[in-house]
């Protein structure tokens, strides 16, 4: 069941980094639509406010919180190799390293996707909700620049920290089973030293 159990957390580990890479690459293409269609109709980065597509400054207030996100993203890629930094991923026994490695990965992973999905909510509903799409399809057959309606890499950021939660929750389920095996070993050790032949 170790042998089992050791294999598996070393999957687990990966898969940390794996969807810690993930929200920084999501970071990086979060804003493709917005840039490829509302950037040009702003002329005056100094000034927001004037646009040639009513609500197209979405495109500077995302900005911000896209940069955020970037860094969340590295953040957590950190996080993920301190899990093999105290071998997390090899240990047979955990020790308290491996337990704040995991914690550490897991409460910030959390704090992340609560934050990140209610910034994403808020930009998509102003998006949808501002931005002038009859004039922004005018401007675009004007000048033949990209057209959008589409929320697609707003919803898609269910799926994204739907991974992470999901690789979050094994994480604490692979401490509690580490957990159960460790006191199961403790238990057999003691019980094999009670029966052991006295010399």
């Amino acid at each position: 069941m170790y042998k089992r159990q050791v294999s598996l957390q070393k999957v687990f580990c990966f898969l940390a980094i794996i969807v810690s890479a993930a929200v920084f690459f999501y970071a990086l293409g979060l804003v493709t639509d917005l840039h490829d269609a509302l950037k040009d109709t702003m002329p005056y980065v100094s000034n927001p406010n004037e646009d040639y597509v009513q609500g197209a400054r979405i495109f500077y207030d995302i900005q911000p919180f896209n940069q955020q996100l970037m860094l969340a993203g590295l953040g957590l890629m950190l996080l993920s190799l301190g899990l093999f930094l105290t071998n997390t991923h090899t240990r047979r026994r955990y020790y308290i390293g491996n337990y704040i490695s995991t914690a550490l990965w897991v409460v910030a992973s959390l704090a992340v996707v609560v934050w990140a999905h209610i910034r994403i909510e808020a930009f998509k509903t102003q998006f949808v909700t501002t931005v002038d799409f009859a004039g922004l399809k005018e401007y675009a057959e004007s000048f033949g620049s990209y057209y959008t309606e589409s929320t697609f890499w707003f919803d898609i950021h269910y799926l994204v920290f739907g991974l992470v939660i999901v690789v979050a929750a094994i994480l604490v389920a692979n401490i509690f089973w580490k957990l159960n095996l460790m006191k199961s070993e403790a238990a057999l050790l003691a019980e094999s030293e009670k029966v052991a032949p006295v010399k």
